[in-house]
């Protein structure tokens, strides 16, 4: 079976290795547009050694930003920035990737270092954001999203589909399409945030018709060559998690059909709920995923050591994994698990390692011949 440091193919895109940069939310752009924060850590994450990396959540439009620092894609004013973005990635040796989402009715707050709260009402930056039903996340919080109508749905919808034309030309080779944490596409499929009675809302057909829809769509404007790919909740730990897991694999047979690739295992969020947080969360429920749907897998969420990662891919239970803030602590960090692995592995840039081939980071010890003094 393969391992961690060998290579893997999805449709005519191939990774050096089966490490990826997980799309990690950074709230450093201005209007969506790259600031000078982009280029250096993404750089940074592809010279570590990732065979892919995933930009942050993009938004699809203004209104589906999570905060007002979040990356977009909504105009063709956005697509020279993250062009820019993709070749630095390129450049390293990694795959570029990026993941386009919709906040839905957890948009319009603050970062999560200042609170993560919505935007006070009186902020003239803030905005009511959509949702299928008028439910706010907190119960009984005035942040209370706006019900969407069908033209509203059929708006977001050619978003995602005019985003993925402009990720295209700004040349990433693989698609992520964010239905998870309680963001829009999540929220159709949920019944903590769904109460519609009409074609998107009730039976797991309908609650499942936005995602299903959304990728269709975007299937016809990505080329059939490049992976599309999406992360989706599949638990929610609200107490039903056997139901959600039966519904979760059903919505992503029907996704299969539409031309979903690989699905990225992940959490609803679409609740408040206490996550029983371990090493390697989702990895046997990705296995579980894989096995019933037929689709590729991979998961993050606490997969920090190498030889549990390199365990998960020998097993079978998943196609790579997804790695997150262990990447943020080092980037370097693919190196290090290459040495816990005893494989030998260029996964530095070759500047990086001529200089790093013969190195260790403690000093040679000290011998009797070079205490004595020079003749």
């Amino acid at each position: 079976m393969p391992g961690l440091f060998d290579k893997f193919t999805l449709k005519q895109i191939t990774l050096r290795n089966r490490i990826a940069a997980s799309a990690m939310c950074q709230y450093q752009a201005k209007d969506g547009l790259i600031t000078d924060w982009h280029l250096p850590h993404y750089a940074a994450l592809a010279r570590g050694g990732a065979g892919l990396v995933v930009v942050e959540a993009t938004a699809v439009s203004p209104e589906g930003r999570i905060t007002l620092g979040d990356l977009g894609l909504w105009s063709d004013a956005h697509t020279e920035g993250a062009a820019a973005i993709a070749r630095t990635i390129a450049d390293a040796g990694a795959v570029a990737g990026i993941q386009l989402g919709h906040a839905g009715r957890k948009a319009g707050c603050t970062p999560p270092w200042e609170g993560g709260a919505p935007l006070a009402s009186t902020d003239l930056r803030a905005w009511q954001p959509i949702a299928p039903s008028a439910v706010p996340l907190i119960a009984e919080h005035p942040h209370v999203p706006r019900a969407m109508g069908l033209d509203d749905i059929q708006r977001v919808q050619q978003d995602f589909v005019d985003a993925a034309r402009r990720a295209l030309a700004a040349g990433f080779q693989w698609l992520e399409l964010h239905f998870a944490h309680g963001f829009l596409a999540q929220s159709f499929l949920s019944l903590h945030s769904n109460q519609r009675d009409d074609a998107y809302g009730g039976s797991l057909e309908n609650r499942a018709r936005f995602l299903v829809e959304t990728v269709a769509a975007v299937r016809r404007v990505w080329p059939a060559h490049l992976p599309l790919t999406a992360r989706l909740g599949v638990l929610e730990f609200d107490g039903r998690d056997d139901v959600n897991l039966a519904e979760s694999s059903q919505v992503l047979q029907w996704l299969k059909a539409e031309g979903l690739d690989l699905v990225d295992v992940g959490i609803g969020f679409s609740t408040q709920v206490l996550v029983p947080w371990a090493p390697n969360l989702l990895v046997d429920t990705a296995a579980k995923v894989a096995q019933d749907t037929g689709l590729k897998v991979t998961t993050s969420w606490l997969i920090t050591d190498a030889k549990d990662a390199d365990r998960a891919i020998r097993d079978n239970k998943v196609d790579f994994v997804m790695v997150a803030r262990r990447l943020l602590d080092n980037p370097h960090w693919p190196r290090q698990a290459a040495r816990e692995l005893g494989v030998i592995e260029q996964v530095l840039p070759t500047p990086y390692a001529y200089w790093l081939q013969n190195w260790s980071p403690q000093p040679p010890p000290i011998s009797p011949q070079t205490l004595k003094e020079p003749a």
